[in-house]
């Protein structure tokens, strides 16, 4: 089997270029406020830090490779850097990664600190890693029994890798 490496640039957070993986939460006073909703099928809603590290991930010459995805079928999460910038590799809770195309359905967001968002049911998503820094510490709120729907899908595996550029 043949690789399939793509090679994207970080693009920036925003409202629309976001909206297929998730929402960013606007503030109170914002009409919008309220119209979307976390979910929590197992009713384990659970807030805490927790923190991703560069030597995680594979380095290339460039920046860091995407080579697996992670989603969660039974929650929304929400995630925030606090301290440093990062990045976040997203796909469609749709794509199964089972044809070379699959790999372009993935995109990479910069995420600046205190920037949070929030993920879909089921949305594929890598990191965030710092861009920078060896460490990005995370205000996070997911489903506390995260562990038992984790589902994992191993780019490598399947031909696929995505290198993200940090210049």
């Amino acid at each position: 089997m043949s690789e399939v490496r793509r090679t994207v640039d970080p693009e920036p957070l925003s409202e629309v270029a976001w909206e297929p993986f998730g929402w960013l939460p606007v503030a109170d006073t914002d009409p919008r406020d309220g119209e979307q909703r976390l979910t929590f099928t197992m009713e384990d809603p659970h807030v805490n830090i927790i923190g991703h590290a560069r030597a995680e991930v594979p380095e290339t010459p460039d920046g860091l490779r995407c080579d697996m995805l992670f989603r969660h079928d039974t929650h929304t999460q929400t995630i925030m850097s606090l301290d440093v910038p990062a990045i976040i590799a997203v796909a469609p809770a749709s794509v199964t990664f089972d044809s070379p195309g699959d790999a372009d359905t993935i995109r990479v967001f910069r995420l600046e600190p205190l920037e949070p968002f929030v993920l879909h049911r089921g949305t594929w998503h890598w990191g965030p890693f710092p861009t920078e820094a060896d460490a990005v510490k995370l205000f996070n709120v997911q489903g506390l029994r995260y562990a038992d729907d984790n589902a994992c899908v191993d780019l490598a595996a399947k031909g696929f890798s995505v290198d993200v550029v940090l210049a």
